[in-house]
C-alpha cells in the first residue's frame, strides 16, 4: 500500500513538471511571436511588454541590455538603468556601456555619465565619443582634459558628420567639426576670461561653418555682452 501511494505521488509530481516545463515553453512562443509582431507594428510599449515577459520567463543579459537600449531610445532613461544598472562593469557590453552613458548624461549625472564614455573610448575611440567626452568634462571643470578631447575630435571628424542639439523645440542638426570649434570656444573663455576676443573668435569659426547654428550663437551674443559690459560688472 506505501509503494502504491509513494509511485502515485511521484508519479503526480512528475507529471505536474512536466506541465510546468510545457506551459513555460508555450508562453515562450507566445511572448517570441508577440515580440516580432510589436516589432514589425513598431509598438515600442509592445516590445517592452514583450522583452519583459520573456526575461522574466528565461532570464537574459543580451536580452536585458536590448530591452534597457529600447527604454533609452524612447526617452525613459531612468527605467534604461533600473533595467541594467548604473554601476561601470567592465565585462558590459558596448550596447550596455552606452545605454548607462546616454541614461546618465540625460538624467544629469555628468560624473557617472563620463566613466561610461572612458569605456566605450577606450574600446574604440571616434570624434563623436571625443565630443562627449569634452562635453561632460567643460560641466565637470576640467577644461584640459576637454582641450585633448576637442583636438582629437577636430583632426577625426569628417565633414559630413553632424551632430544634433536640443535647446530649441525643434531639434536641429550642426556639423561636428562646428561643434566642436563651439566648444572649443568655451574652453578657451574657461581658461583664460581675460581674453574673450580669442574665446569670441573660435566660436566665429564654428558659425562659417554653419550660421544657423543656434547655440553657437546664444554663446557668442553672451560672451560679447559680458566683454561689452561695465568693467564693475565682469
Amino acid at each position: 500500500m506505501k509503494k502504491t501511494v509513494l509511485i502515485v505521488l511521484i508519479a503526480t509530481l512528475f507529471s505536474g513538471n512536466f506541465g510546468y516545463s510545457q506551459t513555460k515553453t508555450e508562453l515562450e512562443k507566445h511572448y517570441q511571436a508577440f515580440y516580432d509582431q510589436m516589432r514589425i507594428q513598431g509598438d515600442v510599449d509592445g516590445v517592452i511588454n514583450a522583452l519583459t515577459h520573456l526575461n522574466v520567463l528565461s532570464p537574459s543579459k543580451e536580452r536585458m541590455d536590448t530591452l534597457a537600449y529600447i527604454y533609452a531610445n524612447d526617452n525613459q532613461h531612468l527605467q534604461a538603468l533600473n533595467t541594467i544598472g548604473i554601476e561601470k562593469v567592465d565585462s558590459d557590453s558596448d550596447l550596455a556601456v552606452q545605454v548607462k552613458a546616454i541614461s546618465l548624461k540625460a538624467l544629469n549625472q555628468p560624473k557617472r555619465a563620463l566613466e561610461q564614455f572612458e569605456i566605450l573610448n577606450v574600446r574604440e575611440p571616434n570624434a563623436y565619443l571625443a565630443y562627449e567626452l569634452a562635453d561632460l568634462k567643460v560641466q565637470l571643470g576640467d577644461n584640459a582634459g576637454a582641450m585633448k578631447n576637442v583636438e582629437y575630435g577636430l583632426a577625426n571628424a569628417t565633414d559630413d558628420m553632424k551632430y544634433a542639439f536640443y535647446e530649441r523645440q525643434q531639434p536641429y542638426e550642426v556639423p561636428l567639426k562646428a561643434a566642436f570649434m563651439h566648444i572649443k570656444g568655451l574652453i578657451q573663455y574657461n581658461m583664460d576670461k581675460n581674453n574673450i576676443d580669442q574665446a569670441i573668435a573660435t566660436i566665429d569659426q564654428a558659425l562659417q561653418m554653419d550660421p544657423n547654428f543656434n547655440l553657437a550663437s546664444l554663446s557668442k551674443q553672451a560672451l560679447t555682452s559680458r566683454k561689452d559690459a561695465p568693467e564693475e560688472k565682469k
